[in-house]
């Protein structure tokens, strides 16, 4: 709604910069003896095409008697020329440069005329083209300077009796959001740090260490405020306390750190909800950072999110080319960096890292599966939006382009699944089984259900105890403390019985997490190992993505 002042209000004081480059003020103080009037225009609008020229009309009919007109364009020097020299203006005409003044008179519309008499004091005010209200207004302003009304509106002109104006550019998103800041609508309770001038931003932010080695996006408060449209929460809201520093992540500090990883503002959700599963105990961020190993977050998404942010879940999943995927999980890896402090060679002490590193982001291709997808065997409704958050290894391939029967290819996948870590090392914790869209059509058409498939990788995983044992070939192997206490005997070695006894790979079926996604050609699935599990390791979260 407009807030145009209307008479009798005081309109507001401003200086601007004219087009010579000097100085345009209208405080009160050097106010025509009769009026002033302030036409506020744009370039590109035709009704300030048809309003522009009676505007001039009356500068030259009324001019010389004490009314002053001064134009304020809402446009850079180069449009306002073409506007000033295609309609002959002769009145002075200042730049609104970052559009204060117009939201300071708070119009909706331009054109925009305002008639000011003493000490800024409104005579007459109106938005758009209407014939009857300047008439009103010529007849104010001649009034004002003692002459009689003069013969502005010709019926020669054809002008039309109303006609609407065109929206005003304080209305544009990325100026409303600048303009909120300025006026302390919105603001960000974020530390500001200032660039000098002659600095390169990229360069810059890569010398405070607030990158991960590739450049960042600098996030200015325009960026920050235009990602936080993308959440409904208050950008106040604390989503986590992110280790290891267990420093409080607000969602803008979440914002801000989508926007350095390059994010658009619909993905905002999926990193607050990936943010929040990362952080709580059952995952163990602390742990996976601080590890030696190769684990780090990776992301699954679930649900009809992943359409409307257009996340791949098809060919090249693990690749580039996705912005979607490429950002989300950059975003909650500088979230960790930045605001948890989890830094590589400080608290971050992987000894050889890994690509997923710097982001893994995948969605799974539930249109592909024939099995209930990852969050609806989490307890989630189909319906729902939701990331997993799994601390995992980089993908390793499984290639098996000659099983025709789910029996073949289930017993491929478990054998390769067997290398996770260390083929002696039996009864992990948790891993997650990417299959390819092929082979879930050949696990679909022998009816194998999920369960089907664990049972089959344990199966042919399954290894007597002393197989899985240290010895002279390889001093690498299952060792007392790994195994369950019944396999133990008085002296804390395995009985002679527990060493016929079959491991299989990992601890419980469930621990093998299956999610489909990747081409719908090419029979090559993935496994991601897992990282230690119990109460020293992590497990898999799920969280349901909101507003």
């Amino acid at each position: 709604m407009s807030d145009l002042p209307a008479a009798g209000a005081e309109a507001p004081a401003f200086s601007l910069t004219d087009r010579q480059g000097g100085t345009l003020a209208f405080d009160g103080d050097g106010d025509a003896p009769g009026a002033t009037l302030l036409f506020f225009f744009k370039h590109d609008c035709a009704t300030c095409e048809l309003t522009a020229p009676l505007v001039e009309r009356l500068h030259r009919a009324l001019g010389l008697h004490g009314l002053r007109v001064a134009g304020v364009s809402q446009d850079p020097d180069a449009d306002t020329a073409g506007f000033v020299d295609r309609h002959g203006l002769s009145f002075d005409v200042a730049l609104d440069a970052d559009l204060a003044v117009s939201a300071d008179y708070g119009f909706d519309a331009v054109p925009a005329l305002v008639l000011t008499g003493g000490a800024r004091r409104v005579r007459r005010s109106f938005e758009g083209f209407v014939k009857q209200d300047l008439l009103a207004l010529i007849g104010e302003a001649a009034a004002a300077c003692g002459v009689a009304a003069p013969e502005i509106v010709r019926d020669e002109d054809g002008l039309p009796d109303h006609r609407p104006g065109c929206g005003s550019k304080i209305h544009d998103p990325e100026v409303a959001r600048r303009l909120a800041v300025r006026r302390g609508a919105a603001t960000l309770g974020a530390r500001r740090v200032r660039i000098p001038v002659d600095d390169d931003p990229f360069e810059f932010m890569a010398a405070q260490g607030l990158g991960d080695g590739l450049p960042v996006v600098p996030p200015t408060e325009d960026r920050v405020l235009r990602m936080l449209e993308g959440t409904t929460r208050a950008a106040s809201d604390v989503v986590a306390r992110v280790p290891p520093n267990l420093a409080p992540a607000t969602v803008e500090k979440v914002a801000i750190n989508a926007v350095m990883a390059g994010c658009r503002p619909e993905y905002l959700p999926v990193v607050i909800a990936a943010a929040e599963a990362a952080c709580t105990d059952t995952f163990n961020l602390h742990g996976v950072l601080a590890t030696t190993y190769f684990a780090t977050p990776v992301i699954v998404v679930n649900g009809p999110i992943r359409r409307r942010i257009g996340l791949n879940c098809g060919g090249n999943v693990f690749g580039q080319g996705f912005r979607a995927n490429a950002t989300i999980g950059r975003a909650l890896q500088l979230l960790v960096r930045n605001v948890g402090g989890g830094r590589p060679g400080e608290v971050d002490m992987s000894t050889l890292g890994q690509p997923g590193k710097f982001t893994c982001c995948i969605g799974e291709h539930e249109e592909a599966s024939g099995w209930e997808p990852l969050h609806v065997e989490r307890g989630f409704p189909a319906e729902a939006s939701t990331v997993t958050v799994f601390a995992g290894e980089g993908p390793r391939a499984i290639r098996d382009q000659l099983s025709r029967t789910a029996r073949s290819l289930g017993a491929s996948m478990g054998w390769c699944m067997e290398t996770v870590a260390h083929p002696r090392l039996h009864r992990m914790g948790e891993v997650l089984l990417v299959v390819s869209p092929e082979h879930a059509k050949t696990f679909a058409r022998d009816g194998y259900a999920k369960a089907d498939l664990r049972a089959r990788i344990q199966e042919v995983t399954a290894r007597p105890l002393r197989e899985l044992l240290p010895d002279d070939e390889c001093r690498k192997g299952m060792v007392p403390g790994a195994l369950p206490p019944e396999l133990l005997g008085p002296d804390g070695r395995p009985t002679p019985e527990a060493l016929d006894t079959p491991l299989p790979k990992f601890r419980r079926d469930d621990d093998i997490l299956i999610v489909v996604a990747g081409g719908t050609a090419g029979k090559f699935s993935a496994v991601v190992g897992g990282w230690a599990s119990g109460a020293a390791g992590s497990t898999a979260v799920t969280r349901e993505i909101t507003g």
